[in-house]
């Protein structure tokens, strides 16, 4: 018997507080180079729990791209997908929700039941779909990766991917479904009197960041896909395995802000992945529900030809504190590839000894493309079966949320090393304020700032947030770090409104050599400051 929510929530705070430590993973890709800028265990398997979703999704969207279905189609709810466990909506057996609300149901609500039809109207049954899906995801060169449900409930076998492979997912959707991919920024879901909130809490806290996944169970730990634009650069980052949501946020807010900045604002990247041509379509036994509508049969497809060529890894000048906290023991800046392992191979064997599974969870929850050759004998490929878990696995996961009126949204300090005390925060009369010099005291809490027009042509920013005093304490520490290059600088926070939230940038003002302003985020960042330069 499932627990309830309360219950739920009692069992994952001690789960968390008493040493849980699910394996840990994480990656950052820059879109525009195909550089890999932090890499820790990316190639290891890892449970993606609730980011299953968004392969769901994809082979949705590609439905909706070829004509089977439109944003008005209706999905029936089986039975089968009814009995799914939270987090759902809580359909009834023959019910039926259209197309529009069921991708917005999975991009806020995380809803399984949901998931499971979806995959159940394009496929005919969950197990097709599942097999679609893994097919999928190796035509895409996610070579690691097998599904054997929609939605990422505990399966044995689980689903298993790797963070490189998510990687691969999230570069993929935004390219290829430019349309539809701006619904995974919805910040919350009104339907049928129930609002629901999404469980990507970077939203609108973390400049750029415009989805896209979360993920929990509490076999795989707190997963996290986002995508973050800013400047004219674009990163994709996983995390997979955090012990909480907060720590996993905390852990992803770290690298975003220290990635985004190196990422390239030219170019498109140079890795190629090739995607399989649409199959002939199969006929196939239509879902168990009397009004359901005719399944689109899709074949499962070969993996294509065309490989994905992993780029060496850029190591970051130092690495955010939360993240280091889950690395291995140092590694090389650089380090070869291996050779990929062939399609047939089967994934490696995840080792879970160490993961003491409870009975239930909650959440606080450029590529170009080239077309591959089609399968030869239009075989279905089977997902290997050789994962290594216990088969007791209660079927429960993200929780059900609260339908009333949308909660504040929790906080996220973004931290960095040697944090001096935060300064007092005085209201500003506009958008773009100046911060005095700071005395050779960091410790000092009294900044002023005054409102002026930033001068010189170049100027340096340190980061963004939330709250214009974390802002103006990045200035104050990054004065008291680097006094020379700054020396002639006016330090300043600029107000931004962007979808909705409110931003503060920490900038730096008067550098009229572009070589000046680089040096000086040359020097930032040797001591752990996140710095880019660009024209003011």
């Amino acid at each position: 018997m499932a627990a309830s929510p309360a219950e739920a929530a009692r069992k994952k705070r001690r789960h968390v507080g008493g040493g849980y430590a699910p394996p840990y993973a994480a990656m950052v890709v820059d879109v525009k180079s195909g550089r890999t800028l932090h890499a820790v265990n990316e190639d290891a398997p890892r449970i993606p729990a609730s980011i299953t979703k968004v392969m769901t999704l994809y082979l949705l969207f590609e439905q909706l791209e070829r004509g089977k279905f439109n944003m008005n189609s209706e999905l029936t709810v089986s039975a089968n997908a009814a009995r799914e466990s939270p987090s759902k909506i809580g359909f009834k057996p023959g019910e039926t929700i259209e197309v529009r609300d069921a991708i917005l149901a999975i991009v806020t609500k995380s809803a399984n039941d949901v998931a499971t039809a979806i995959g159940e109207n394009i496929a005919g049954s969950e197990d097709d779909f599942a097999r679609m899906m893994t097919s999928r995801a190796r035509s895409l060169g996610m070579r690691n990766t097998s599904f054997y449900n929609a939605h990422g409930l505990p399966h044995n076998p689980p689903n298993i991917t790797t963070a490189h492979d998510l990687t691969i997912l999230a570069r993929a959707i935004q390219e290829r479904f430019p349309r539809y991919y701006p619904m995974f920024s919805t910040r919350v879901f009104n339907y049928a009197g129930g609002a629901y909130r999404n469980h990507n809490k970077l939203l609108g806290r973390i400049e750029g960041v415009d989805g896209i996944k979360t993920g929990y169970t509490n076999l795989s730990g707190f997963n996290l896909m986002t995508s973050a634009k800013a400047d004219g650069r674009h990163i994709v980052s996983v995390v997979l395995g955090g012990r909480s949501g907060a720590s996993r946020d905390k852990i992803m807010a770290d690298l975003v802000v220290a990635s985004l900045p190196r990422a390239a604002t030219s170019g498109r990247a140079s890795t190629q992945i090739a995607e399989a041509p649409e199959p002939e379509e199969r006929p196939r036994q239509a879902a168990p529900v009397a009004a359901a509508p005719q399944p689109v049969a899709v074949a499962a497809i070969e993996p294509a030809p065309l490989p994905v060529p992993r780029p060496r890894i850029e190591q970051a000048p130092q690495l955010p504190a939360a993240a280091r906290a889950y690395a291995a023991p140092a590694a090389p800046t650089t380090t070869p590839i291996a050779p990929p392992r062939p399609l047939n191979a089967a994934p490696q064997q995840l080792q879970l000894s160490g993961v003491r599974p409870v009975t239930a969870t909650t959440t606080p929850s450029a590529m170009r493309w080239s077309i591959g050759a089609p399968a030869a004998d239009g075989k279905i490929l089977r997902p290997p079966a050789n994962v290594d878990v216990t088969s007791s696995i209660a079927r429960v996961a993200e929780p059900e949320e609260k339908t009333a009126a949308p909660a504040p949204e929790h906080k996220i300090e973004l931290r960095k090393p040697e944090m001096a005390p935060a300064i007092a925060e005085k209201k500003p009369e506009s958008g773009i304020t100046t911060l005095a010099k700071a005395a050779a005291d960091t410790k000092a809490s009294d900044a002023r700032s005054a409102a002026v027009v930033p001068t010189g042509r170049w100027i340096i920013q340190l980061g963004a947030t939330d709250d214009e005093a974390k802002a103006k304490d990045i200035l104050v520490r990054a004065r008291a770090k680097a006094s020379g290059p700054l020396a002639d600088a006016s330090g300043f926070t600029e107000k931004v409104e962007k979808g909705g939230s409110t931003l503060f940038r920490a900038r730096f003002a008067g550098f009229e050599d572009p070589k000046d302003a680089e040096k000086a985020c040359a020097r930032l960042k040797r001591d752990g400051f996140a710095c880019f330069a660009t024209r003011s």
